[in-house]
């Protein structure tokens, strides 16, 4: 009998955990759409963000009658300004973070419509890129977002730290001007499709592959049927179709590019970019944003999208699996760096 009563109470404690455990991921869950909840325009004075950032190490290593006469100064700065416009030039900051969907294009059209409204051909939009490629028309909004921008006469500035490659670089080359870091990834002009085929291992298994289509391209290579060089052949058309638009669209904004040469599906580092035409300045987005702080109004500029919980969680699988895909790529890359 103590025995039983042991084994009902290791029983019940276990399923007690097992109800925490799942009432805490219902709290969380719940927070976590809460806190998605929120959605709108938010708008960050950079200006305000580099001086505060300054203030506070001189406030560290200032002696305290510099201290004073500072604080002295920038309340008298921050009055003037609270009073009446400063009357400079505006720089609109636009933060691009692509995956493979380019899932940020739901903000970026939000983002694009505000500064529209308010901005003139006196003003600037920079857009800090990072972007790897992928889904052809999905990075072709995205481009197309970008090219509002430009048909409104206003300058388009883009800043690639990190990378912008295949559809990335679309959306880079809209640019009036395009600035990358040394080390920056650029190009990737071209336009890749992967399928595995699963045919024979199923013929292998006696498992047959049916598939009716009305249209005589309606599928052409699958994943499931017997391939056929037709098949292949019509696969490679459409992705020479793309190619070319891609092309068209870098001939539009770059037209002294030499597609002979940049349009191989290769990448490029900063350096040997610059060389090639497909970016015009050595220079980082910080070193950007530092040297305008003293004649501009520098505004960051975001738009949060609600997001129901569930898309959220799919977004973080996709995300794992995008990371999983970045760190290839890394891996791929830095096996190419020098010893």
């Amino acid at each position: 009998m103590a025995g039983f009563f042991a084994d009902y109470g290791l029983f019940l404690l276990k399923t007690l955990t097992i109800v925490v455990a799942i009432v805490a991921i219902i709290v969380a869950a719940a927070a976590a759409q809460k806190k998605a909840s929120h959605e709108g325009l938010e708008v960050e004075n950079l200006n305000k963000k580099y001086r505060h950032l300054a203030d506070a190490l001189r406030s560290a290593v200032a002696s305290k009658e510099e201290r004073k006469k500072a604080a002295k100064e920038r309340k008298k700065e921050e009055k003037a300004e609270n009073k009446s416009p400063s009357g400079k030039p505006r720089s609109f900051v636009i933060d691009f973070k692509g995956d493979l969907k380019a899932s940020a294009v739901a903000s970026l059209r939000e983002e694009v419509s505000a500064i529209l409204d308010v901005a003139t051909p006196a003003d600037e939009v920079i857009v800090r890129l990072e972007n790897h490629g992928g889904i052809v028309h999905e990075h072709g909004l995205a481009a197309s977002q970008l090219a509002r921008i430009r048909d409104r006469g206003i300058p388009l500035v883009v800043c690639v730290d990190k990378v912008a490659a295949s559809g990335g670089y679309l959306m880079a080359c809209v640019a009036s001007k395009i600035l990358a870091a040394p080390f920056a990834i650029l190009g990737s002009v071209g336009v890749l499709a992967q399928i595995p085929n699963f045919n024979r291992m199923l013929d292998s298994h006696g498992v047959d592959f049916e598939q009716i289509t009305a249209g005589k391209y309606k599928r052409t290579v699958t994943m499931f049927g017997k391939n056929t060089d037709e098949d292949r052949a019509k696969l490679k058309d459409e992705l020479e179709d793309v190619h070319r638009l891609f092309k068209d669209a870098i001939v539009k904004y770059r037209p002294a590019l030499d597609l002979e040469k940049i349009a191989t599906g290769e990448h490029w580092y900063g350096t040997r970019a610059l060389e090639l035409g497909l970016a015009d300045e050595i220079r980082t987005s910080d070193e950007l944003l530092g040297g305008k702080v003293a004649d501009r109004d520098l505004y960051l500029v975001r738009y949060k999208v609600k997001q129901p919980l569930q898309k959220r969680l799919l977004q973080n699988v996709e995300t794992a699996i995008e990371r999983a895909d970045a760190a290839r790529w890394r891996h791929w890359f830095e096996s190419r760096l020098p010893r």
